[in-house]
């Protein structure tokens, strides 16, 4: 009740302004959060954008290795005293991905084939891949996973796939020992690796990709275009607020002075207004009002 009468008190011009910046603070409030999703969506956008590229060229370099080379150099396994990691599509991939991340501005960059029992331990998954390989294995219909994690580089975007056992072929170095290659066991030891099953997922193929410089971009772009549509709305509520000031309130104001006067009896007071809009329309009616006003009074005085 108290805010309804101190309402009622406020001029009309306080109760105009008061209602531009209700409409100011919602409007910006409103553009802000609408602003904030569409940024950060395409931020997401461009970082997923850019996993997805980088995991399409990797399983390329996998498969060509696997089609291509592996049919090579399988035959020489058995006579080459020294292992040839090539022959391994995972081999190829992290190399060629390697040699991707010399370049500085692809250094935060990472790619890895994380393996629970890997032969390579540069290989072998932390505690967060471990529970990727785990879901893939858990739920067969994912093939994807994607989110943000932080290492000591910064927040990266990670995209992961399952990595499944396909062609009993590669089980050859994998299955048992006595089946691997000597050059793998004097390399790689007889203790990790194997233990492989045909389609068994043993690996979580991930691409991070740096995400915290593309949405400091974002966060740059929206404080800019806020700036600028703060400035923008503040521009319009001056205009509207200085045109209503000056051609609606300070013509009533005009009005009102008028009336005060006609009503303690200066009627040579003439309520000017040469506009035919409402207003004129108003200052109009007043002074045939005051016209008709004169005219009782005259009749009064005659009487009297």
């Amino acid at each position: 009740m108290l805010n309804n009468i101190t309402l009622k008190n406020l001029k009309i011009g306080a109760k105009f302004n008061l209602l531009l910046i209700l409409v100011f603070i919602i409007s910006i409030l409103g553009s802000g959060v609408a602003l904030s999703s569409v940024l950060q969506g395409r931020a997401q956008n461009e970082v997923s954008s850019q996993a997805q590229i980088l995991i399409q060229m990797v399983n390329a370099v996998r498969d060509y290795t696997q089609n291509r080379i592996v049919p090579l150099l399988e035959p020489r396994l058995d006579t080459n005293p020294t292992f040839m990691p090539e022959v391994v599509p995972t081999f190829s991939s992290t190399e060629v991905f390697e040699n991707f991340r010399k370049k500085p501005e692809f250094k935060n960059f990472f790619h890895k084939d994380a393996t629970l029992n890997p032969t390579n331990l540069a290989d072998k998954a932390d505690n967060f891949e471990t529970q990727l390989v785990e879901r893939f294995r858990n739920e067969p219909n994912t093939l994807e996973i994607t989110g943000f994690r932080k290492l000591s580089e910064g927040e990266v975007f990670y995209i992961a796939q399952p990595l499944k056992i396909t062609q009993a072929k590669c089980l050859r170095c994998h299955s048992t020992p006595d089946q691997a290659p000597k050059s793998q066991l004097l390399n790689y030891g007889s203790e990790n690796g194997f233990g492989w099953q045909l389609n068994q997922i043993v690996s979580a193929q991930i691409i991070s990709v740096p995400s915290q410089d593309i949405f400091a971009n974002a966060k740059r772009t929206w404080i800019l275009i806020m700036g600028f549509l703060i400035a923008i709305f503040a521009i319009v509520v001056f205009l509207i607020n200085f045109l209503i000031t000056k051609y609606v309130i300070q013509r009533i104001r005009r009005i009102e002075k008028i009336a005060q006067k006609v009503s303690i009896g200066d009627m040579s007071a003439d309520f000017e207004e040469s506009s035919h809009d409402e207003i004129g329309g108003l200052a109009e009616a007043f002074n045939r009002m005051k016209a008709s006003l004169k005219i009782a009074l005259e009749m009064l005085n005659n009487q009297g």
